[in-house]
């Protein structure tokens, strides 16, 4: 058989070791594999990779080895033709995409088109369905968390609230996760917005008991009116570009102008997704690796390995880009129990 293999979307921590363990299946059993380069735009460009035994050394680092992008060949003239005819080229016989609820909704589309497409569910944001945990997601919190817990020493030495943005979109699993394991005094995610006189009455709290300082958690996708992201600009996937929204420094300014305190406004940005992956994201990989290939063999097209559990399982496409798994009300409980607000 020859397998073929991309990885699209934002790079994720993990993407090179599932390539590796797909393709260690691929040379324990005489099958082939082809890597796209750059996401779908390798498909509709014919623009293939031979992966060679090299792969195997030194691979589990950051990044990905083929390359991504963000092109929807649902948007391309002919795009479903164009990639049919490159998997019949290269005699395909079955197409792994790497990828987030994008990646994933284009594969789902292909498979109903009649392609032999597989999913493997990576983002950081860990907002696909269906699975308990993406790859990369481990990975990212940890390198938040890790952030935080240097910024705590700069904030109480110079008696500032820093505000911290960071990744995720419109799903603030990142926020949640990263703000609770670093102690961040309060926690703003996109799915429970709290009022300007909460976030400011939280803080004066903590001023009002002798804490002069603080670490606010804040994600990229909050927002204190859906208006305010109407009129932006948006890539092809029609997702608003959410760095222009500043909100970590919008957040700062308010804390500022009503308490009278010194604030300063963080972006963490793309290194929350650079860098190896972390001892849990790499087993993850290797499982979602070995049961893509397994799916693929099989010819159970339309589905994609997923963590439910301490288990992999398939499941089906359809299901995991049905929805955004977005923060639920008892995991934000315990967010509010921290910040003292039940």
């Amino acid at each position: 058989m020859n397998f073929g293999i991309l990885t699209s979307g934002g790079d994720t921590p993990g993407m090179n070791t599932v390539i590796k363990s797909v393709y260690r299946r691929c040379i324990q059993n005489n099958h082939k594999l082809i890597g796209f380069s750059g996401g779908w735009k390798g498909l509709l460009d014919n623009n293939s990779i031979r992966i060679s035994e090299s792969v195997l050394d030194d691979i589990d680092l950051g990044g990905t080895i083929l390359g991504s992008g963000r092109t929807n060949p649902l948007m391309v003239d002919n795009g479903i033709e164009t990639i049919k005819q490159t998997l019949e080229k290269n005699s395909i016989t079955a197409m792994i995409a790497i990828g987030g609820e994008d990646t994933l909704g284009v594969a789902n589309e292909l498979c109903k088109a009649g392609l032999p497409m597989i999913g493997v569910p990576k983002t950081i944001d860990n907002d696909l369905d269906g699975t308990d945990y993406t790859f990369g997601f481990n990975t990212a919190i940890t390198i938040a968390t890790e952030a935080m817990d240097r910024l705590h020493s700069t904030a109480k030495s110079h008696n500032r609230v820093i505000v911290v943005e960071i990744m995720g979109r419109h799903a603030g699993w990142m926020t949640l996760h990263s703000g609770i394991a670093a102690g961040a005094h309060m926690i703003l995610i996109p799915e429970f917005s709290l009022s300007k006189a909460e976030i400011v009455n939280i803080i004066k709290k903590r001023y009002d008991n002798g804490n002069t300082w603080g670490i606010v958690a804040v994600s990229e996708g909050y927002s204190f009116s859906k208006t305010e992201t109407n009129d932006m600009e948006k890539d092809e996937f029609g997702h608003v570009l959410l760095d222009k929204l500043d909100v970590a420094q919008s957040i700062a300014d308010l804390l500022k102008n009503e308490l009278g305190i010194t604030t300063r406004a963080i972006k963490l940005g793309h290194v929350q997704r650079g860098g190896s992956p972390t001892a849990f994201d790499r087993v993850l990989c290797t499982q979602l690796g070995f049961s893509a290939y397994d799916l693929a063999i099989n010819k159970e097209f339309g589905k994609m390995p997923a963590l439910q559990g301490i288990h992999i399982v398939p499941i089906d496409l359809s299901q995991a880009v049905a929805r955004l798994k977005t923060v639920d009300e008892q995991s934000w409980k315990v967010a509010r129990k921290l910040m003292g607000l039940d």
